[in-house]
């Protein structure tokens, strides 16, 4: 039986909540639609995210900039149009400067169905005069004390052949040109990189920087378990299944090692970078999520789940409601177990308590808030690994007598709505009355949970199943013995 102990007596160390700086979406012209702006909306408000980061801003389907015959036309207006909408909910734009306007290109290369330009510019002085214009147009428009909380991020995976035609060198050369002309516009905007896919490329893009003396003001990679593992070509479970337990904390922590005191952003991650994998729907992934960013407190400043929505177009629009698609909420803004997920990590406190115990599959925090703790565990393994149902026993050492407790669930059982729409037989398309009973089965139920107080030790019992989180909250009539003598 996994055996967990937390003293309430310990002193707190913070938990910051990276989880909730920034989540992507996919294509920017997404976010002139009305069911994306809903459902980042809801994000917003029971997920606390407050930066949205999303691909091809300055690509043609926006008309950031186009050429007319022979003339240059600048539109900033479906842009504003989108950044508007973010701030008048709360919410920030964490800006990927990138594709390519086809007026400036090079070459032809693009990728998704969208046609976005990756080759390099042919006039790297009218390409920081495009920069120069756009963000001295934000600054203008909603001032520098707004605009300086944004973060401007230049390109995505420019290692990636997919994603960038040129050579690093190139894309040293763009990124000296764009954060030199948004340091023109004020120095006090933040700029960073080198957004590289597999966290590749970090020392040197910072030795070209501190050696051009070229301002970079945060560091910016992405990673997925999938990446680093197996042989070019497996599929996603035998990339998952050659990959390592919390490989994402091990390359986390040495991507803080590398970034030489720059705060470190991962703008994207998931459970897998397969657009398609089912498992993006089930509550594996919720389990790997929830241990995933636990594990990364006080590595990084944030941490941006690839995506919030399934509203996303890459390679097609889907329509079958759960594809496996990289979102917290599906087409039609059901929660999946991810967002479920999510959500109760929002409602964690910010003091984190050591929890003694150790298990294969089996992990437990304890985060207090006020005279609150919560043990929030998860059981997860790798496809291909071994796990089972577990029963896991947590004691609180050092405890008054709770005055409550109760326990939330996801897993195959709780708050799982495609195991739902797969009993439905899996309609394509459904129908309003689909949609409200699926709300209903994705939703997390609060239930009383048992527990024996002796000697000071709260002790209470749990039945985890694979893929299982549990968060059980304990309620007690005062704080002062929760978190140590320093509170």
């Amino acid at each position: 039986m996994p055996e967990f102990t937390c003293r309430l007596s310990d002193i707190t160390t913070p938990l910051t909540h990276s989880w909730e700086h920034t989540v992507g979406s996919g294509h920017a012209p997404l976010a002139l639609r009305a069911d994306w702006q809903a459902q980042l909306r809801r994000c917003h408000n029971e997920l606390g995210f407050r930066y949205v980061r999303f691909h091809g801003l300055l690509s043609d389907d926006m008309g950031t900039l186009i050429n007319h015959g022979d003339e240059l036309l600048y539109s900033f207006f479906n842009a504003d149009q989108i950044f508007d909408f973010l701030l008048s909910i709360g919410m920030k734009p964490f800006v990927e400067l990138s594709f390519m306007p086809e007026a400036l290109a090079s070459g032809h290369k693009t990728v998704f169905h969208y046609h976005a330009n990756v080759t390099p510019p042919k006039d790297y002085k009218q390409w920081a005069t495009l920069m120069r214009k756009l963000v001295k147009h934000w600054v203008e428009r909603y001032g520098i004390t707004e605009v300086k909380e944004w973060f401007f991020e230049v390109w995505n995976e420019p290692n990636l052949p997919d994603f960038w035609k040129g050579t690093q060198d190139d894309y040293f050369k763009l990124y000296r040109s764009t954060a030199e002309a948004i340091k023109d516009v004020d120095s006090s905007l933040k700029v960073g990189g080198p957004a590289t896919a597999k966290n590749e490329w970090i020392e040197e893009f910072l030795e070209f920087c501190e050696k051009k003396r070229v301002p970079v003001d945060f560091v910016s990679t992405h990673h997925y378990p999938t990446d680093a593992l197996g042989n070019e070509g497996d599929d996603t479970e035998t990339q998952l299944a050659n990959s390592r337990r919390s490989i994402l904390r091990e390359q986390a922590q040495d991507t803080f090692r590398r970034a030489r005191g720059k705060p470190v952003y991962y703008t994207e991650w998931n459970a897998s970078s397969n657009p398609r994998d089912s498992r993006h729907d089930e509550p594996y992934a919720a389990a790997f999520l929830a241990k995933t960013v636990l594990e990364t407190n006080g590595l990084v400043e944030g941490y941006s789940f690839w995506t919030f929505s399934d509203i996303f177009e890459e390679n097609y629009f889907p329509s079958i409601p759960f594809h496996g698609g990289f979102g917290l909420l599906n087409l039609h803004g059901i929660p999946k177990p991810t967002y479920r997920a999510y959500e109760l990590l929002h409602r964690l406190g910010t003091e984190q308590l050591v929890v003694d115990g150790i298990h294969e599959t089996v992990n437990a925090w304890g985060v207090c808030r006020g005279d609150t703790i919560t043990v929030l565990l998860t059981n997860h393994a790798l496809p291909r690994h071994s796990i089972k149902t577990e029963q896991v026993r947590v004691r609180l050492a050092e405890a008054m007598e709770p005055r409550a407790a109760f326990i939330e669930r996801i897993d195959e059982t709780h708050a799982n709505p495609r195991r739902v729409w797969r009993e439905m037989n899996g309609p394509e398309y459904l129908s309003a009355l689909d949609v409200e009973q699926l709300q209903s089965a994705s939703r997390v139920a609060r239930e009383p949970h048992a527990w024996k107080y002796e000697d000071h030790i709260v002790q209470f019992d749990i039945e985890l199943p694979p893929h299982g989180v549990a968060a059980i909250t304990v309620e007690f009539a005062s704080e002062r013995h929760i978190g140590g003598s320093d509170r």
